[in-house]
């Protein structure tokens, strides 16, 4: 997993040839905290079409602002550039992965 910020958000999301789960998240956000393991489980199962790119909301203000998020985590999906899914708050691990098959 990797983390990304406003100015890379393009090169490391949007420019990705691979599904890429974007995780919102922050350090002081404990159901965020909670994922980290089930993220590690999904990064690890996908890494040959799907990479998990992260961004902390208490540091990237504006992209979370830019993105819509209203709520920690967030979790949204990419594909070609694209948002094609999102869930917002704590997600099992087939939900997320059921997130970004489609």
């Amino acid at each position: 997993m990797k983390s990304t910020t406003n100015s890379a958000f393009a090169k490391d999301v949007l420019e990705s040839k691979k599904t890429v789960l974007l995780d919102v998240w922050a350090p002081w956000c404990a159901p965020c905290r909670g994922m980290e393991p089930t993220l590690n489980t999904i990064s690890e199962e996908t890494k040959d079409w799907a990479e998990i790119v992260k961004v902390d909301a208490s540091v990237e203000e504006d992209l979370v602002q830019q993105l819509g998020v209203s709520g920690l985590p967030t979790f949204l999906v990419f594909k070609g550039g694209q948002m094609v899914g999102s869930s917002v708050g704590a997600a099992s691990k087939t939900k997320l992965l059921d997130l970004m098959s489609k």
